[in-house]
């Protein structure tokens, strides 16, 4: 999606912080950060959000979660904990209509 601020930093228009990179997916830190840690994974492929998630998208879906176990070691928060939010829509406060999860950590992170 051309203005899509996640595929402009796929395709390098905007700078990013990144912590991992491959082929399928991205992963760099948040510009506005709610946690000591504050780590963004995208699919490289434009997908709007979770209710997008189609049955070819399972091998997708599946690496992006291998790659928040592994942004979680890069960052150093596998042993102390994080946590891993998707917001979709805008009640949930989806900003960038580009499916994306946020991990969250380095602290105690509130419970409510």
């Amino acid at each position: 999606m051309e203005d899509c601020v996640f595929c402009k930093i796929v395709k390098g228009e905007i700078p990013s912080k990144k912590v991992y990179e491959d082929d399928e997916v991205l992963a760099f830190y948040d510009i506005n950060p709610i946690a000591k840690v504050h780590v963004l994974v995208i699919p490289k492929v434009h997908i709007q959000s979770l209710q997008d998630l189609k049955e070819d998208h399972k091998e997708l879906l599946f690496h992006l979660f291998e790659t928040i176990n592994k942004v979680a070691e890069i960052v150093g928060v596998d042993k102390t904990g994080f946590r891993v939010i998707s917001n979709v829509g805008e009640d949930a406060g989806q900003a960038v209509k580009h499916l994306h999860f946020h991990i969250l950590g380095g602290e105690k992170l509130p419970t409510r």
